[in-house]
Order: structure tokens, then C-alpha cells, then sequence
């Protein structure tokens, strides 16, 4: 096993780093605005499959 340089692992992070690129505002605002809009279309999917489940399963049972 080859042993590294602590400083030498500091320079190669900082190197890496600046090769990140970042989203800008407008990018970040619009996946966020999607990421939103996906939670609440898969909360209401799961919501009306739930109450359907649920009332399916009352008339099989003989619950109402």
C-alpha cells in the first residue's frame, strides 16, 4: 500500500474543485420548481390509490 502526502491530497481536492461546475440561479429555480411539482403529482397519485385501495377493499369486506 502506498502511503500518500496529506499536502499532496490538498492540492489534488483543491485542483479537483475548481473543475466543478455549478448550476446557475435560473437552472437551480426550474429543478427545484420540477422537483416540487413531481412531489405533489406522486402525493396525490398515492393519495387517490390509497382511497380507492381503501374503498375496494370496504365492498370486498363488507365494511360500508
Amino acid at each position: 500500500m502506498a502511503k500518500s502526502n496529506p499536502f499532496q491530497l490538498l492540492q489534488d481536492v483543491r485542483s479537483e474543485a475548481t473543475k466543478v461546475t455549478w448550476p446557475s440561479r435560473r437552472e437551480t429555480l426550474i429543478t427545484t420548481g420540477l422537483v416540487l411539482a413531481m412531489v405533489v403529482v406522486s402525493s396525490l397519485f398515492f393519495f387517490f390509490a390509497d382511497t380507492i385501495i381503501r374503498w375496494g377493499l370496504g365492498v370486498i369486506l363488507g365494511a360500508r
